[in-house]
């Protein structure tokens, strides 16, 4: 302690205060390093990773300018900060966006949003099954589908696209819906607790340049629906018949109807665990 403190008088610091650290400040350093994380980690997978470099090469460029004393730039960057904020907001519009909604898909607000129907078993496999069986047929004669399942989050943007229909979710209505030349046939289904909620409903494609080059704007639209919501977009393929699902900006594809099934059995079983627990009835 005494080398410290001769470290100290050397320095011209004449008292040492030793700091006090509670548990609250650990636990302040500790979520504000969580947040600072998650933001780059976020900020990382999306197109403002490139712009955000950008800036931190901005702030390098006037920490030198003000080491150096270069009083021009420095002034530049004084009188167009105010400006330069503004314009981030609006150049970051689309990805404040995804954060917000990332952040009101959270699991803690699962709980309170999810219905009395999302916890009916029954309903749910039939739901499944019929999904399942409709893709099979659909993707052995080549017929192109296009169906949202909700979950969390709604999907009330994309439904009023369409056309209302409230019916019970069957293999029958499915096909039929998409049969070439029918007038629903073009766009997406959305299915909400167990029912075929709206049909020719139109998806924002994904703007995302890993997508493979080969795929059509079926697929773009369920990838750009899937990374705006937690839903599960089941794909046929018109061209090769082949069923895709999209979740959460991921394709899946090339999926057999067991694998199809088991996707989205498992999907309904993690809900249904989840309305459970909430509703003070141990899973069993």
């Amino acid at each position: 302690m005494e080398l410290f403190q001769g470290i100290f008088d050397s320095l011209g610091i004449t008292e040492f205060v030793k700091p006090s650290i509670g548990i609250t400040d650990v636990l302040d350093i500790l979520i504000v390093a969580y947040i600072i994380y998650k933001i780059i980690f976020w900020i990382k997978e999306t197109r403002a990773w490139a712009l955000f470099k950008g800036i931190l090469v901005i702030f390098a460029l006037a920490a030198v300018a003000s080491i150096l004393k270069l009083n021009t730039i420095l002034w530049i960057l004084s009188n167009t900060i105010s400006v330069g904020i503004i314009a981030l907001l609006i150049v970051f519009q689309p990805e404040m966006r995804k954060a917000l909604e990332q952040l009101g898909k959270g699991k803690f607000f699962s709980y309170f949003t999810r219905s009395d129907d999302a916890g009916d078993e029954k309903a749910a496999a039939r739901t499944v099954d019929e999904i399942v069986k409709a893709a099979g047929k659909m993707g052995a004669v080549k017929t192109g589908a296009l169906i949202l399942m909700e979950q969390e989050v709604p999907l009330g943007d994309l439904e009023r696209t369409g056309i209302p229909i409230d019916a019970i979710v069957s293999s029958q209505l499915l096909i039929n819906i998409f049969e070439h030349n029918t007038p629903l046939h073009d766009g997406a289904v959305i299915i909400r607790h167990n029912r075929v909620a709206a049909a020719t409903c139109f998806l924002p494609l994904t703007d995302s340049n890993e997508v493979s080059m080969e795929l059509g704007t079926r697929h773009r639209a369920a990838i750009g629906a899937s990374e705006v919501s937690d839903a599960y977009v089941i794909v046929v393929s018109e061209e090769t018949g082949k069923i895709s699902v999209a979740r959460g900006g991921v394709l899946y594809r090339d999926l057999t109807t067991e694998q199809l099934k088991t996707m989205l059995s498992q999907q309904n079983q993690t809900g249904r665990k989840k309305w459970m627990i909430w509703k003070g009835r141990p899973e069993k």
